[in-house]
């Protein structure tokens, strides 16, 4: 009885007042003030695009602005070939950069997994281009290909090619060209990605797998790539968005010649808003680049099953 009679006796915890933040409710308030900020800076710009994709607007010919519906996407859809060229142009770089990056990023990173003498030095040097800007790289490549003091003059002085060739004014390399300065720079990103999952997987099932007699294709096939399902998945398409979006190297090797060569849709949106001030069509035209980037990656997430396999 006395036990009880001092239970009764402590005071009752004090009630939480219900306009307190709650414990739970205090990690939102805090990140608040910066969702605020990045949701502006987000939604204010791709509300602008949606908005001028409806209008006319050309600042240097003001009498001409206004309403124009869906004219500008008509105009795209039915009137402008260049759209479509763009367009296809862009689905042939994003194929070619994003496969040759995979493939070459996949095997750097199954060489500098490996333990070797002088691994930590060869792992910086592949990691090296990563770390440069992409105007820097396309610098660096632009002197490369310079016709009086790059690549051409030293092969023609070697017997290959011919003084004064240029690859990137020559329809017939300058895709190629292309393709390879910007390997130069995107190999790393995937090398970089699968490595830091290569360090996850257990040695325990490469052991058990050479105690079952699997070569190290099996090994390979059977344990490393099921591993890196979900790293190859999200690198894949987070480089294949860039890729399509890739203006700097591309403008500054080419500004999209010779002749239209090499002019993606970002960049055919560029020089539309920018060199011809059109900048309600140049909307439209983001707008629809937009809607292909979000139905390919959904699509690609459902096909690849993104997170849905265990490793």
């Amino acid at each position: 009885m006395a036990q009880a009679a001092v239970v009764a006796k402590q005071p009752a915890p004090p009630r939480r007042r219900r306009g307190s933040a709650t414990p739970r409710r205090l990690p939102y308030l805090l990140i608040a003030p910066a969702g605020l900020l990045m949701l502006g800076f987000i939604a204010y710009p791709v509300i602008s695009v949606f908005y001028y994709s409806l209008q006319n607007y050309n600042p240097t010919k003001p009498w001409r602005n206004g309403f124009a519906g869906f004219d500008n996407f008509t105009h795209a859809f039915t009137s402008d070939p260049q759209f479509w060229d763009t367009l296809t142009f862009s689905a042939k770089w994003v194929f070619v950069e994003v496969g040759l990056q995979l493939l070459f990023g996949l095997a750097l990173a199954l060489i500098v997994n490996q333990t070797f003498v002088g691994r930590a030095v060869g792992r910086a040097l592949v990691f090296s281009p990563w770390a440069v800007s992409g105007v820097l790289t396309s610098a660096i490549w632009v002197l490369l290909y310079n016709s009086q003091t790059g690549i051409t003059r030293y092969l023609a002085d070697a017997g290959i090619g011919q003084y004064g060739t240029s690859w990137l004014s020559d329809t017939s390399t300058v895709f190629p060209a292309a393709v390879v300065a910007d390997l130069w720079r995107g190999v790393p990103f995937f090398a970089i990605l699968i490595l830091a999952d290569l360090q996850s997987v257990s040695k325990d099932l490469y052991e058990a797998a050479e105690v079952d007699g699997a070569s190290r294709f099996k090994q390979f096939l059977h344990i490393t790539l099921p591993h890196l399902k979900d790293a190859i998945i999200l690198s894949t398409l987070l480089r294949a968005v860039w890729e399509f979006n890739n203006v700097d190297l591309l403008y500054t090797l080419t500004g999209g010649g010779p002749a239209g060569e090499t002019t993606t849709l970002p960049l055919y949106i560029a020089n539309t808003s920018v060199d011809a001030h059109n900048f309600g069509y140049a909307s439209a035209l983001t707008t629809v680049a937009f809607v292909i980037l979000l139905f390919c990656s959904v699509v690609y997430l459902r096909l690849s099953k993104f997170g849905g396999g265990d490793k």
